[in-house]
């Protein structure tokens, strides 16, 4: 299914047993994941489960952020994940909490040549300041979180469209399309041109649905529906 896409579908996650699955479907071609998700996962070596996944993952990009609020000690962390393996993007906030910028960080950590993930950018002006950061030439992503955006009731596409635009001035810079709600998001982030977009594996599992029959599928719901109520045992109707 993905050969019909342009736009390269990343798994977002970090539990290794499913990373590893959704390699070996094809249709993934990079990994993400951040601490929010290795808290789900109960990681509990943040290092440890890196080198895990660098054993497995060789061939993909695989980010890992930083945790660490200041720019120094980020600074220090990113340079230890980068590291790792020659597939690592370093996963960078575009502010730390208190909402300082980490632009002066951003830019010296492309200049040295590491490959950078900057992360949790909801606005235009950030992706401006963002680009303008990078080294050109220098991978690096844009991570835009269309689907919190869409969560605000604004219409994300406008925002993602310039966004690429802006992006794709610099060589190198690719757009990525993160927070995904519903596997829709990926075609409508493949009509635009956005470079990468990030799903969870249950997201990517429905592109299997691709062009199926509506009718069909009505059928298959309601047959869904009987055999759900069936093994409950309910009863509408005393006997």
């Amino acid at each position: 299914m993905s050969k019909e896409l342009s736009i390269k579908v990343y798994s977002d996650g970090a539990v290794l047993d499913t990373m590893l699955t959704d390699l070996r479907s094809g249709l993934v071609k990079g990994f993400t994941t951040n601490p929010s998700l290795m808290k789900k996962a109960g990681i509990t070596s943040y290092i440890g489960f890196a080198k895990d996944v660098l054993k497995e993952i060789t061939e993909y990009p695989v980010s890992f952020e930083v945790f660490a609020d200041d720019l120094s000690t980020m600074e220090k962390e990113a340079e230890k994940i980068a590291a790792l393996g020659q597939n690592v993007y370093v996963k960078i906030p575009v502010t730390n909490s208190k909402g300082e910028p980490t632009l002066p960080l951003i830019k010296k950590l492309s200049e040295k040549g590491i490959k950078l993930n900057v992360t949790a950018i909801f606005t235009i002006e950030q992706v401006r300041s963002v680009v303008d950061a990078l080294q050109s030439g220098v991978p690096a992503i844009v991570s835009v979180f269309a689907g919190r955006i869409a969560d605000t009731g604004c219409d994300p596409l406008p925002i993602m469209e310039e966004a690429l635009e802006i992006c794709h001035r610099k060589s190198g810079v690719e757009l990525l399309w993160a927070s995904s709600r519903e596997t829709l998001n990926i075609y409508q982030a493949d009509r635009l041109g956005v470079d990468i977009i990030t799903c969870t594996s249950d997201l990517i599992k429905k592109l299997s649905l691709k062009d199926k029959d509506l009718t069909e599928y009505s059928l298959e719901t309601v047959q869904t529906f009987l055999k759900d109520s069936t093994s409950l045992g309910f009863k509408i109707l005393e006997d």
